[in-house]
């Protein structure tokens, strides 16, 4: 029974990673999550200076799942090649790293000083909904999608995963512009963009008034959206959205995903990635599936 993926040339033994953000870069979950069952670990994003985030309240809960507007908070590109990626080696897994800038000078920053890291894959978010500057222009205009992705693509030497919103009119042109650049995949989707107002003190309950939205919830907005980018594109895609059980992530592979991730889940459960892994292989048993690969797209 085959559950290895191939993306762009890089072999992962399941199809399963971590969406950014939810898991660090893994650290915090080693203690509840053998790393080295994963496919892959999708490190949180990291930019070229380490950021503070935003002001807090900057998490809260709301029906079927969350928003966040941590405003990707981190250390720096520096404090990531010296700690993080050193702890994932320790592994036997492979390494996304999440790229985040403000402008296309700041992601290709972090992207050349990862041409020499022992990471597998880059994945760049153009698309987070909780960065005012840059990321709005990025991720909901094709054409700044193409133009910053042939500059990461230029300069990079891992293949590229471009990571798409889904808070667009037609993400097939998104998907379509991320190729048409030479994009070697696409994840998606990055968080709907929400709100939440608290009636008692009539205020908005994030600092940031909105945040993105993760979870169970927005599931069936994520399969629907891979399918559609699956029927756009030529290239692999990395399925994301309210995963949360095996079955989720058998809608996405279904839909036409290649890999998918567990994002907001790992807060609920820390141990959902690996049994989503073990739930896959459950599936293909009772279902007599050899490939897995031989079930991406087959929806009718």
């Amino acid at each position: 029974m085959n559950t290895k993926v191939t993306i762009a040339g890089v072999e992962f033994k399941n199809p399963v990673t971590t969406a950014s953000g939810t898991f660090g870069s893994g650290m915090e979950y080693s203690e509840f999550v053998d790393l080295s069952k994963l496919g892959a670990v999708t490190t949180k994003g990291v930019a070229s200076t380490p950021w503070p985030g935003n002001p807090t309240p900057r998490v809260c809960e709301v029906y079927g799942g969350m928003l966040n507007a941590i405003g990707l908070q981190n250390p720096g590109i520096d404090v990531f090649c010296e700690r993080d990626i050193p702890f994932l080696k320790n592994y036997d897994t492979k390494i996304i790293v999440n790229v985040c800038g403000k402008t296309v000078e700041e992601y290709v920053a972090v992207v050349e000083k990862l041409a020499d890291q022992p990471v597998d894959m880059l994945e760049i978010n153009v698309s987070c909904p909780n960065v005012k500057e840059g990321a709005i222009a990025f991720g909901q205009d094709a054409k700044a999608l193409e133009n910053i992705t042939k500059e990461i693509k230029k300069a990079a030497k891992q293949p590229v995963v471009m990571k798409l919103s889904p808070n667009v009119t037609r993400i097939a042109d998104m998907a379509k512009a991320a190729e048409a650049a030479g994009a070697d995949a696409i994840s998606l989707i990055n968080t709907i963009t929400g709100m939440k107002i608290d009636i008692e003190r009539r205020k908005f309950v994030l600092a940031n008034k909105t945040g993105g939205m993760s979870g169970p919830a927005i599931k069936p907005v994520a399969v629907r959206m891979v399918y559609e980018a699956a029927h756009a594109v030529n290239i692999p895609i990395i399925g994301m959205g309210g995963i949360a059980t095996y079955e989720d992530a058998i809608e996405f592979i279904l839909a036409g995903a290649t890999m998918v991730a567990v994002g907001a889940y790992n807060f609920v459960n820390p141990n959902a990635t690996v049994e989503v892994v073990d739930g896959i292989e459950d599936y293909m048993k009772r279902h007599g599936i050899e490939d897995i690969n031989s079930i991406r797209g087959a929806v009718e």
